[in-house]
């Protein structure tokens, strides 16, 4: 419970679906803004409380401020490090909230756990699947494809076929007013404006470790000095601080050499790209779906792809369809239709081009 729009709407809903709840809020990072005048507790925190109060049932917050840093902030922090652009809602839906909210649920004797996520789940062939939300806008698969299955067998996804417009209306049919009206943040719920200002923060010794790079074309000229690898992502236009005459973008990041490659819009467009840590719902079905699509960040549109396994592990996607700014580090999602049925992290690129070139001469 954040005691926001979307986990008050489905306290709501459970209650008067019979259900006897129990409510759990996350104490994870605090901010400046969170807090009000004089206040020992964040407002989402108060505001959750208050909720079950009024509806009468308890509640418990779980601090896990320390493990939180430790395990899903350090990842961020070490991503970016190494020239990769973390994804930090995927990794703690599985290492960290939704296995914090399955022991919590155990501990306390719930059968289910649900959250205001705007996903829903399907049962086939023995297999509990992912689907896609029906507010096109609001649908989190993308952030969930890391979550065991046997968690999932103990969700409810009471929002996965409303739109948000919807929810806002149901709360505020019931009286509950405020919540009905309240804003949400679609950020890193960690970090509060630029991330690099939060690098900078939390890791100071990286500006001086890696300032001075060269920023090189493709072909290798060098084309200028940067200020680090770390504050740079794939696809990047602006806050560059180089005038090549042209757009620039970021093509590449090397962490090793401390180097960000830079080129034309198009220079980023591809049609095949390696992922690796996959995970497979069905892994025995998998290779054979057909109709497969994939995005390859929150919010793009599913592309048609072919998915090949290659002997080192890593998967070979290849897309009909150009793909902009295949970012390492990030999530590459697979879907039949709506149903989600893999996911996987986007690896280095390094050698595509030959790999491919290799693929078409033996062909």
């Amino acid at each position: 419970m954040s005691g926001g729009v979307d986990s008050s709407a489905v306290c709501l809903m459970l209650r008067e679906q019979g259900y006897e709840l129990v409510g759990l809020t996350m104490r994870v990072w605090d901010l400046p803004r969170q807090f009000a005048d004089g206040a020992d507790e964040p407002d989402f925190v108060r505001a959750a409380r208050a909720l079950a109060a009024r509806l009468g049932f308890p509640h418990y917050v779980a601090d896990v401020r320390e493990a939180f840093r430790n395990s899903v902030v350090r990842y961020f922090l070490d991503e970016y490090a190494a020239g990769r652009t973390p994804n930090p809602c995927v990794m703690c839906n599985r290492d960290f909230k939704f296995r914090l909210l399955a022991d919590e649920a155990t501990r306390l004797g719930c059968q289910y756990i649900a959250t205001g996520h705007y996903v829903d789940t399907e049962e086939r062939e023995g297999h509990v699947y992912l689907r896609m939300g029906d507010d096109g806008r609001k649908d989190q698969s993308y952030f969930l494809w890391r979550v065991p299955e046997e968690t999932l067998r103990r969700c409810l996804f009471p929002l996965g076929r409303m739109e948000k417009a919807a929810v806002r209306a149901y709360l505020a049919d019931r009286g509950f007013h405020v919540a009905a009206r309240q804003s949400e943040s679609m950020e890193v719920c960690f970090v509060e404006g630029d991330y690099r200002d939060f690098l900078m923060a939390q890791r100071p010794e990286l500006a001086a470790a890696t300032a001075g790079g060269a920023f090189v074309s493709a072909d290798g000229r060098r084309l200028g000095t940067h200020r680090g690898v770390p504050f740079y992502t794939v696809g990047q236009r602006k806050g560059l601080g180089i005038a090549l005459g042209s757009p620039a973008y970021v093509l590449r990041l090397n962490a090793a050499k401390n180097t960000v490659v830079l080129g034309g819009a198009d220079d980023l467009l591809t049609t095949a790209f390696f992922v690796e840590d996959g995970r497979a719902v069905a892994p025995e079905a998998f290779w054979a779906l057909q109709e497969l699509s994939v995005r390859i960040r929150y919010h793009s549109h599913p592309v048609a792809c072919h998915v090949s396994p290659l002997p080192d592990g890593r998967w070979l996607v290849r897309t009909p369809q150009p793909v902009s700014a295949v970012t390492p580090g990030q999530s590459a999602v697979f879907y039949v239709g709506r149903r989600l049925v893999a996911g996987a992290v986007i690896a280095s690129q390094r050698g595509i081009g030959q790999y491919m070139e290799k693929q078409e001469t033996t062909k």
